[in-house]
């Protein structure tokens, strides 16, 4: 089977790849992973480059759209353009470390990542997927047919755990899997997730560790680990 005359209809994706190619731009959007406003100088400090290098390079994933920015008075923030480019980033994530060894994970920094970390705006890592596991588990969540949807016992859930869930935004995707680069497996993204997220942070149940880390505290073992461990929220 030849393909010539197709090719040139398809997906551009070495423009976008050559983009990733560089190591300081790379480890930027890996930063912007965190879902947060990133300034320009905290992204040359995680890229380790000087503020007038990371600007070429902000400028370039400007334009390419993998980026947005707001200017702040003298200051100007970065954050990924859209889920679906942290989608993207996540799944070279899986590519790039499918053939690494255990060992690779001895690593402090790399052990904090594993266990919790933000991917745009939710839980992934270990406690991201164990949180999966509950939510399909108690029937929190049923297939629909964009991703995923609340149940009623669902609704219950959330109310016992502290939080009223989002009402369904017509603008982004409420609850759907997201493959998670350490786990291999899926974790929840969407409104839903973003939202149960922010009440984590609220609760102190989770802190925003280094970079995208997020740690659990004293709280969060005495009030959300039972939550997972017992699958239901009024247990």
């Amino acid at each position: 089977m030849s393909c010539p005359a197709t090719a040139l209809h398809e997906p551009r994706i070495a423009r976008v790849a050559a983009l990733l190619a560089d190591s300081a731009r790379s480890r930027m959007l890996a930063c912007l992973l965190s879902g947060e406003l990133v300034s320009a100088g905290e992204l040359a400090r995680a890229a380790s480059v000087t503020p007038s290098t990371a600007s070429g390079h902000l400028a370039r994933l400007l334009d390419e759209g993998l980026v947005s920015c707001e200017p702040r008075g003298r200051h100007r923030y970065y954050r990924l353009a859209s889920a679906d480019v942290a989608h993207a980033l996540e799944a070279l994530a899986v590519v790039a470390e499918r053939t690494q060894h255990a060992s690779t994970w001895s690593h402090p920094a790399r052990q904090r990542l594993r266990h919790a970390r933000c991917c745009y705006g939710h839980i992934a890592g270990e406690l991201g997927v164990r949180l999966w596991d509950t939510w399909l588990t108690a029937g929190v969540l049923r297939p629909a047919a964009d991703g995923l949807t609340l149940t009623p016992d669902g609704e219950a859930w959330f109310i016992h755990a502290g939080m009223a869930a989002p009402t369904p935004s017509r603008q982004r995707r409420y609850a759907y899997a997201c493959l998670d680069w350490s786990e291999r497996r899926d974790h929840l993204a969407g409104q839903l997730a973003d939202a149960w997220l922010t009440h984590c942070l609220g609760r102190d149940w989770l802190r925003r560790s280094d970079g995208r880390a997020l740690q659990l505290t004293p709280a969060g073992e005495r009030e959300l680990l039972p939550l997972l461990l017992s699958g239901s929220a009024s247990a």
